[in-house]
């Protein structure tokens, strides 16, 4: 990270489950700058990416880190799927880009706040800043379950400046 100049602001809590979201999610880079926090930071951590990215023999590499493939047209339901999940054990944390894909959206896919909602675990915001070329850790968030409050507040934790192609966020 230090080659790159990026640094990481803000700490990861000390709690054995959470939901950890990062965003704005606008370039390739982003994984990038992402995977070495997760290195720099150590974390056991698993994050969820489409079934796509896991092609070899990157795919075999990416599990390896933790990462798990989602194929959405198969119609699953991820979210039973991670409460499920944590239930089981006594420590976990997953990674979840919100806004679902690198393009704009108009809305953030809801998959993250239903998990933590039904797994009673955090959400720690994380943010990639291109501004100021920061990984930025920020305090945990617990949801409430009245998503229509939750999520204006969670998204006003970003803003566009903050992505590689403000455009796309």
């Amino acid at each position: 990270m230090r080659l790159s100049g990026w640094r990481i602001a803000g700490n990861i809590p000390n709690v054995p489950k959470y939901l950890l979201i990062v965003a704005p999610h606008t370039s390739n880079w982003d994984f990038f700058h992402g995977f070495c926090a997760y290195l720099v930071l150590r974390l056991d951590n698993s994050w969820l990416a489409k079934h796509t990215v896991f092609f070899w023999p990157l795919g075999i590499l990416a599990r390896a880190f933790g990462g798990m493939p989602i194929d959405r047209s198969k119609g699953g339901n991820i979210v039973r799927a991670c409460v499920a999940e944590f239930a089981r054990r006594d420590k976990m944390s997953i990674t979840i880009t919100p806004e679902g894909t690198r393009g704009k959206v108009k809305e953030w896919k809801l998959g993250f706040y239903y998990i933590a909602t039904e797994a009673n675990v955090p959400i720690v915001p994380v943010a990639l800043d291109y501004a100021n070329r920061l990984v930025r850790i920020m305090a945990p968030f617990t949801p409430t379950g009245d998503v229509a409050v939750d999520l204006p507040k969670i998204k006003a934790m970003y803003s566009a400046r903050m992505a590689r192609h403000p455009e796309n966020f």
